[in-house]
């Protein structure tokens, strides 16, 4: 016998489904209702209609999560009888058993539907009459497979305009489900079918959204990108062509993909700041540019890839934007109204150290000067006062006040909270040009001065290209090749109100490395920090293998906590690539997994060789800290900057630097094949690394910046 479910979201007229009943009773079909409407009060009327059984569904979600009940809020009232019932056993069961889902009013639709994605032999259908077809035709074949309630394609394309204008919702995702767009010709019927000439544009929207979703349920994570991006195409609205170019490309940055229309949709929003900018319209062409910035500087296109724009050709990428009006009143330079005080002579200086949560380079500049008889400390970690962090990282609102040039809100905001500290101050030194050294220089500093500390990571971002660097004093980069592409980036950094610029080594204690190797440490590689895709610590896998095959002896020894999943859809996917690789090593004890470490020094007294994996970095901490320890340094020539005026072949010693797995493999093949050998190139790299970045030598540098000691 033939199992059918109705589903109904308010109650049916009974004189009506009694006799639909009696129609599916006369086919051989057990009949089942669940509603949302209160049964209680109609049980004797339907206990007479012959129904094999009726139950109630959830009335409410008064049990349910104050988030939950949040989002029904906000959701249509189909939505909201979904989100009562998904969790309803009774329900599940009875779907899974049923040949046929009916959809008794529209409110039930959509979970009629949602119970055929659970139930794929199952019918879906919306309606006694469509019900009571497929019934019929089910028996006449004989057949339990599920046919979708899709409506005609052949009439959608005499009239798309037409048809996809006037569909419901749910039949649009019927028309675009998982089985079609899954076949090539479905697919494809269904991106052209959004280009039609002549479809209104909000049909056109609708249209390409139900699209891209059936094309993503699909496992075609582009042709849905695609499919929004052509429907863009044909939109000559600025809000609604950036909205949807925007749709399609973070569909693709969602799943760890650089976008193929980046471009395009950077333009449209740029386009439109320019349009609402030359109206006036702060507010919104701020908003246009923030998310021009957001997506042209997005971490999965820079920072979670092994590659970026950034790296082919810095200059080229950032063109874009620099033609935009928008962003030139942004890039503009507003200077400072007078230029900062001298060191006072008759008192200490008084230093502020400032950053955002991450102070992890500061520890040993804050000892310095927190017992200097010429400085007078104080720290500030603007993430710590909530008032400070919100507009730290107001990106949307420092991009409104620079196009409005003049007085704002939020100018107003930074001027109450950071003035006092300006007032105190001789000298900020502010860590890391990101998100503060943008709120910074909104407002002028009077006759402070400003220093501003930039590593590498800040160069991917678009922080740069939203701080006023005019109003900045000196600006520090921790290499050569970070400066390199930071001013090719910054129009400002190249013109007359660029700051001063510097180059420091980061602050370490590298005289502490210095300690006894263990006996196995010769045949160990070692690599510090396998947290970030830029990481590539597959390249350090591959150059064990090639050891591996001349010595089995050799070992990789991985310091630190693994990447976070989380972090984006592409650290995600390389973390699973890196797993894969590991398992067997590990397994095998080739490879050693060490985790995170508070110390460093004894964890470097296991490595023999010291591994730079990188495809950028700044200066590689890690391998400063292990050339000082003694280990061998073996240093990919970072391929964000291979080939540059500076790299990593300039920032280290002749030989530290390899350009391949191949070539590092017989580098430690040749140095390791004695102890003699192994202890004298480590000692060599030892003395370099302790005479060129301990802090006892790099301080001093710092005492010249700050208080002009030589």
């Amino acid at each position: 016998m033939t199992e059918v479910l109705f589903i109904a979201s308010k109650r049916p007229q009974l004189g009506l489904l009694k006799d639909s009943v009696a129609k599916f009773r006369a086919r051989d079909a057990e009949v089942y209702l669940a509603g949302t409407f209160h049964v209680s009060p109609v049980s004797e009327e339907l206990a007479e209609i012959q129904l094999a059984g009726v139950h109630q569904l959830p009335r409410n979600l008064s049990k349910r999560s104050g988030a939950l009940r949040r989002k029904a809020a906000g959701s249509p009232a189909g939505m909201r009888v979904w989100l009562q019932s998904q969790r309803d056993r009774w329900l599940r069961r009875r779907a899974l058993n049923a040949q046929v889902l009916v959809a008794l009013d529209p409110g039930a639709v959509y979970t009629v539907w949602r119970l055929s994605q659970y139930a794929p032999a199952a019918e879906a259908h919306f309606g006694i009459a469509a019900a009571l077809t497929a019934l019929d035709k089910l028996k006449q074949r004989g057949a339990t497979a599920r046919q979708a309630a899709l409506p005609p394609l052949g009439a959608v394309a005499k009239d798309v305009r037409r048809t996809i204008d006037g569909l419901p919702a749910v039949m649009m995702r019927t028309a675009t489900a998982r089985p079609v767009m899954r076949s090539t010709l479905g697919a494809r019927f269904w991106r052209s079918a959004v280009t039609v000439p002549g479809m209104p544009v909000k049909a056109r929207v609708a249209a390409s959204r139900y699209v891209a979703e059936g094309m993503q349920w699909a496992g075609r994570t582009s042709g849905a990108a695609i499919a929004l991006t052509e429907a863009a195409s044909k939109i000559s609205d600025l809000a609604v062509k950036a909205e949807l170019l925007d749709e399609g490309v973070m569909t693709e940055i969602a799943k760890g993909i650089s976008p193929r229309d980046l471009s395009r949709a950077v333009d449209a929003h740029l386009a439109r700041a320019d349009a609402q900018q030359a109206q006036g319209n702060h507010e919104i062409a701020s908003e246009a540019l923030n998310r021009a910035l957001f997506l042209g500087f997005h971490r999965v296109l820079h920072i979670d890839q092994l590659s970026s724009p950034l790296a082919k050709d810095a200059q080229k990428y950032v063109e874009r934007f620099h033609r935009s009006t928008a962003f030139q009143a942004v890039a503009r330079p507003r200077g400072r109204k007078k230029p900062p005080a001298a060191p006072p002579t008759d008192r200490p200086l008084r230093l502020l150290v400032t950053t955002s949560a991450n102070a992890n380079f500061l520890k040993h500049i804050l000892a310095l000067y927190e017992d200097h008889p010429e400085v007078e400390l104080r720290y500030l970690d603007l993430a710590a006062q909530r008032a400070l962090k919100r507009i730290s990282w107001a990106a949307r609102l420092m991009l409104e006040d620079r196009l409005a040039d003049g007085p704002t809100a939020y100018q107003a905001d930074v001027e109450r909270l950071m003035r006092p500290y300006l007032d105190w101050a001789d000298t900020v030194f502010l860590d890391w040009s990101v998100g503060p050294a943008s709120m910074l220089t909104t407002i002028d500093p009077g006759d402070t001065r400003i220093v501003v500390r930039l590593h590498s990571y800040e160069a991917f971002t678009r922080w740069p290209h939203m701080t006023d660097f005019s109003r900045i004093d000196d600006l520090i980069f921790v290499a050569p090749h970070v400066r390199d592409l930071t001013t090719s980036l910054v129009p400002q950094l190249r013109g007359d109100a660029a700051p001063r610029m510097h180059v420091l080594d980061n602050a370490m204690d590298l005289s502490g490395f210095v300690r006894p190797k263990t006996a196995d440490a010769r045949f160990n590689l070692g690599l510090i920090g396998v947290s970030q895709v830029a990481k590539d610590p597959l390249w350090a896998v591959e150059v064990l293998k090639l050891v591996r095959e001349r010595d089995e002896r050799y070992r990789l020894l991985l310091v630190g906590g693994d990447m976070d999943p989380k972090t984006s859809k592409a650290t995600a996917e390389y973390r699973t690539a890196l797993e894969r690789e590991l398992k067997p090593l590990v397994e095998s004890g080739a490879v050693v997994r060490q985790g995170p470490t508070d110390d460093v020094p004894a964890a470097l007294t296991d490595i023999g060789v010291i591994l730079s994996s990188s495809v950028r970095e700044g200066c590689h901490v890690g391998l400063m800290e292990g050339a000082a320890s003694a280990a061998l340094p073996v240093a990919r020539d970072w391929p964000f900057y291979a080939g540059r005026a500076n790299s990593a072949r300039t920032l280290y010693p002749e030989g530290w630097v390899v350009g391949s797995p191949e070539e590092a493999a017989r580098r430690i093949l040749e140095v390791t094949s004695s102890e003699e050998a192994w202890l004298e190139a480590g000692k060599a790299a030892s003395r370099h690394a302790v005479s060129s970045w301990d802090w006892s030598v790099v301080q001093k540098q710092f005492d010249q910046l700050f208080l002009g000691e030589s």
